[in-house]
């Protein structure tokens, strides 16, 4: 028998192999059904074959005839349960399968054992694997093999019974017919993400699933119990929302009855806590009628409420201060458990919330002892300042002693300069600080150090340097590209990639000529407000790639003395005269960069140094002593321009030019640009630059003292970040914090677009710069109070994100640095409402309110702000309105009270 399978496997393979190419899916199956396991195993390696040459082709003609009868055949000719299961999940198999009743038929004769093995295989397989529930569970049928209760297959379950309402049946006559709906039931409270299943079919809320479930649970099909202690613990499992939201929905549909409701106190109590915001409130409610009914003790009732007030939902710390407001008045003696727990929402961010507690306690607290009052007393100290002066009183904080400090301003420690490292002493050294900076990217000082040791160690000795460098570039896509290979040349040529260009040259793999070109004739990119710092940065770097395989530079004179950039004009002379003693010739864009970075404000400093620079007697040596003894000039004027709901800065007048005197004739025209006033109409916002935006945390340093000039180029990309919600370039206002030079007009118009940022890591870095430039006296409140006001009247920047803006760098104890921005952007918002209160205000002014109240509260300011009286006046208790009132009787204070 073995002889004659082997004669006769050729000929059945190769008609199978026929059969399967034409999609003869009646033909395959007939000539399957014959075969033995190891006449199935000689078609194999063809039928691998087949798959093979089809996977390049997969949508022609061929491929879709092919391939479900491939599907089939591949599985069936596979005698190993692992080999079958890889074969029908493939990823190439997916799009084009065989039918469930194909693959069925053709798998059904193996051995029940094997048959689940299978099952369960493609079980286990991840959803993404698109395993057909009718396979799976046809499988289990066959071999009668436990359930598997996987996610694929309760999934593919689930689908599978949803899908039967277009035949005309409901979800609950398919769920009755299945004799494992109740195993899958259960499982399904185990596996995440159903609930996100169930809304993508059935819509939100799976009301006919959970309908369904319901009326068998009605009829006895299900177990209540069971279905009640599983809702249960999914919730308290925790998961997506969607997951919650049905099994919440579950849960209120089996009607628990007060007993039931009883037996589960502990798990009402964790849900209160921990859960999430509408699962909590169910648990809320079901306890707070519990407590009222007698169903809770006071102890339990405080433990709850130790959890809840906790919580940073406002609606939820609301009712339950209501509820334990009813209960105080259900029962008077309950008030010794009560109040400390009432206490724990003196500490609440929301001083509505505050008020609310400090009314329950003043309301309570003459009936209990002294011993309770003192520990209700003891919560007082996180009251606002407000509400602690109120509770003075009624808790005897005068007679305890326990007067608050005096306020004293906390902000952040100022950045001290940070003086570069010197350039790396081996090549291997360079190499290590090139890993790093590809792998994730470094500030000024790494990037120019590193740029540095980069142009000394090819000086010294190239060869060693390359061999060094070869492991840090080895997975970069163009090391091992034929050189003569144009697209590396046309990438480089276009933008050096920061030192990606110098690397790629030292390894050859950028051609001498596309260098020269690009350092000789850059390419030119449309007017825009990046182009200036874009193009000098980048000139720079094409000439450090073109001098290390042409003629190598000792060391780059442009490297700065201090990470923001700045050189000093001692270290600069002293490199000239390196380059003067060695004879070789300095880089011009990196001999411009260099005159840009020098300091100039010492001037006695200058003067020295520009005297030993003429004594070099060297072109370059002269033309630095001609720089040195002119002093940079002052930044040019700016207007501003309203454009939609931006505003943003542009030169005062035609006739005047930021590059006026600042950008001789002498520096290269790359350096020139930077000269060259910002036009509003030239500040597109998306440009070539828009996709290199890792370099223009550079930018700064190439005009550092100059901030202002940077900013006012990169203040559009900022008002991106609140106007059309993008995501990331607030990264650089805290380096612009920290950055030298004056903080003016750009500079704060950046950071309150920052403020108001649409993303919360954008916002905290905003927070950062406020903080920073406080720290080092360079805030100017009135002006950031000023332009945030406007962006809000102009509906760029939303009040509520302001407010959380704010409400952050407060809290970091910068009080009176919050207060004196909020002051100025207040008014001008106030004046805008309406005297009868008709109009709606900006949503979320009332939170920017509550914000500036508790400023003022912990400052002590008194005074007045003008236009309060416009929000105060107003009909309601609304949020603004409640917080006006709290910041108008803080600023009427009178001193001696």
């Amino acid at each position: 028998m073995t002889s004659e399978a082997a004669v006769s496997a050729p000929p059945l393979g190769d008609a199978l192999l026929k059969a399967v190419r034409a999609g003869r899916t009646a033909e395959v199956v007939g000539l399957l059904d014959g075969m033995t396991d190891a006449e199935r195993r000689a078609c194999l390696p063809a039928l691998k074959e087949l798959r093979k040459e089809l996977r390049p082709a997969r949508w022609d003609s061929a491929s879709r005839r092919a391939h479900p009868t491939l599907h089939a055949a591949g599985a069936a000719c596979h005698t190993g349960a692992a080999g079958t299961a890889d074969w029908l999940t493939g990823a190439d198999m997916r799009w084009a399968q065989a039918s469930p009743a194909v693959l069925l038929h053709v798998l059904g004769d193996r051995e029940r054992a094997w048959l689940g093995d299978v099952a369960h295989r493609l079980a286990e397989r991840p959803d993404s694997a698109q395993v057909p529930y009718e396979l799976m569970s046809g499988l289990v049928r066959l071999s009668g093999c436990p359930l598997p209760t996987t996610e694929t297959y309760v999934f593919g379950w689930v689908q599978w019974i949803c899908g039967t309402r277009r035949r005309g049946d409901t979800v609950a006559q398919r769920l009755r017919q299945d004799p494992h709906t109740a195993e899958l039931v259960t499982a399904s409270f185990g596996t995440t993400g159903i609930g996100g299943r169930l809304d993508w079919m059935f819509g939100s809320g799976a009301q006919d699933w959970v309908d369904a479930l319901t009326q068998l649970t009605r009829e006895g099909t299900l177990d209540r119990q069971e279905l009640l202690d599983s809702c249960a613990a999914a919730l308290l499992r925790g998961g997506p929302p969607a997951d919650c939201r049905v099994f919440l929905r579950l849960l209120k549909g089996l009607e628990p009855t007060r007993a039931e409701e009883l037996e589960h106190v502990a798990t009402w109590m964790a849900l209160a806590s921990d859960a999430v915001s509408t699962v909590a409130s169910h648990a809320q409610s079901v306890l707070g009628s519990l407590a009222l009914d007698g169903g809770l003790t006071a102890r339990q009732l405080a433990e709850m409420s130790d959890a809840v007030l906790f919580r940073a939902e406002r609606r939820l710390v609301r009712s339950q201060l209501v509820l334990l407001g009813k209960a105080l008045r259900r029962d008077r003696s309950s008030a010794a458990e009560l109040l400390p727990a009432v206490a724990r929402a003196f500490g609440h961010e929301d001083t509505d919330v505050q008020e609310r507690a400090l009314k329950l306690v003043e309301r309570h607290i003459g009936s209990v002892t002294a011993e309770v009052r003192a520990e209700v007393a003891a919560s007082a100290d996180l009251l606002s300042a407000g509400l602690r002066a109120r509770a003075e009183g009624p808790l005897g904080l005068e007679e305890a002693g326990t007067a608050p400090e005096p306020y004293r301003e906390m902000l952040p420690p100022a950045p001290e300069p940070q003086r570069l490292a010197t350039a790396p002493e081996s090549a291997a050294e360079v190499a290590e600080e090139v890993a790093a900076l590809l792998a994730s990217g470094g500030d000024v000082a790494a990037f120019e150090r590193t740029l540095d040791g980069l142009v000394r160690h090819s000086y010294r000795d190239r060869a060693a340097l390359v061999e060094a460098l070869r492991p840090a570039v080895a997975r970069r896509w163009w090391f091992d590209i034929d050189s003569r290979y144009t697209a590396v040349d046309g990438y480089f040529g276009a933008a050096p990639h920061g030192l990606e260009v110098v690397l790629a040259a030292l390894f050859g793999q950028v051609r001498v000529e596309a260098l020269r070109k690009a350092v000789q004739h850059p390419p030119t990119t449309e007017s825009c407000a990046h182009s200036g710092p874009a193009r000098a940065f980048n000139a720079r770097l094409w000439e450090a790639a073109h001098r290390a395989v042409t003629e190598p530079q000792p060391l780059l004179l442009a490297t700065p003395t201090w990470a923001s950039g700045v050189l000093e004009p001692d270290e600069l002379v002293s490199r000239l005269d390196e380059y003067r003693r060695l004879g070789a010739r300095p880089g011009e864009a990196d001999l411009a960069q260099a005159l840009l970075r020098v300091r100039r404000d010492d001037r006695a400093a200058a003067d020295a140094a520009a005297a030993r620079a003429a004594a070099l007697g060297t072109p370059e040596g002269d033309r630095l002593a001609r720089w040195l003894a002119t002093a940079s000039p002052s930044l040019p004027s700016v207007r501003r321009h309203v454009s939609g709901n931006r505003v943003l800065l542009e030169p005062a007048g035609a006739d005047e030019s930021a590059g006026t005197g600042w950008f001789p004739d002498e520096l290269p025209p790359e350096f020139r640009l930077l000269g060259l006033p910002v036009d509003v109409s030239t500040q597109r916002r998306y440009c070539s630059h828009y996709w290199e935006q890792s370099d223009q945390q550079y930018w700064l340093a190439v005009l550092p003292g100059q901030r202002e000039l940077v900013a006012g180029r990169l203040l559009n990309d900022l008002s991106a970040l609140a106007t059309d919600d993008i995501r990331g370039d607030a990264a650089l206002l805290p380096r612009m914090a920290e950055a030298e030079g004056e903080a003016g007009g750009a500079v704060h118009l950046g950071l309150a677009y920052g403020l108001g940022a649409r993303h919360p890591e954008d916002r905290l870095g905003a927070v950062d710069a406020l903080l920073v430039l406080a720290a080092r006296g360079q805030l100017d409140a009135f002006r950031l109070g000023a332009d945030l006001g406007e962006l809000v009247r102009c509906g760029a920047v939303k009040p509520l994100r302001l407010a959380e803006s704010v409400r952050t760098a407060a809290a970091t104890g910068a009080y009176a640095t919050v207060w004196a921005v909020v002051r100025t952007a207040l008014p001008p918002l106030f004046e805008r409402l309406d005297a009868d209160g008709a109009t709606a205000p900006p949503h979320g002014l009332g939170e920017l309110v509550a914000v500036a109240a508790d400023c003022a509260e912990r400052t002590g300011v008194r005074g007045e702000l003008p236009h309060l009286s416009r929000a105060v006046d107003r009909r309601g208790t609304s949020r603004l309105v409640t917080q006006a009132r709290r910041l108008r009787t803080t600023l009427d204070r009178d001193e001696a009270a």
